[in-house]
């Protein structure tokens, strides 16, 4: 089994969902393990976000799973990583600290970091939390009519 480290769309009731992602395959269900953070920069693309990891940036949270292997292809499709091809995301291993909800320990996971040139003229998501951030965007905006 592998643990996997989700920070943006592949985390539960996101667009990609990993164990949504799982089902369609036919994999067996990602088990989370728990909440953990890891230091980095987080930026906003409009419909995901994408982490660069950075030891003076902030705690960025995001669910470690563990996985069955045969998910690590899935995932790679849904974040566009392909061998011997530069795209937008990579596929790298992270030491995660646990925020004390079901991991006992840093564990390495894989997880989708962006290239450091991505970055570039992306919005930087202050609180490092993806979920809140995009609730918060579409709250605001939300019209409310005028009589």
């Amino acid at each position: 089994m592998i643990t996997v480290f989700v920070y943006g769309t592949l985390r539960r009731g996101e667009a990609n969902d990993i164990v949504s992602a799982a089902t369609r395959h036919g994999i067996a269900t990602p088990e989370l393990l728990g909440r953990a953070t890891v230091k980095g920069i987080l930026y906003d693309f409009g419909n995901y976000p994408g982490l660069i990891p950075d030891p003076s940036g902030v705690d960025v949270l995001g669910d470690v799973y563990r996985i069955d292997p045969a998910l690590v292809p899935v995932l790679d499709e849904i974040e566009e990583v392909y061998p011997g091809q530069q795209g937008l995301f990579l596929h790298q291993q992270i030491r995660v600290e646990p925020l004390g909800d079901g991991l006992p320990r840093p564990c390495d996971c894989l997880f989708y970091p962006i290239t450091p040139a991505a970055a570039a003229q992306q919005l930087v998501i202050e609180g490092g939390d993806w979920v809140v951030h995009r609730q918060n965007r579409e709250a605001s905006s939300v019209r409310v009519p005028l009589d």
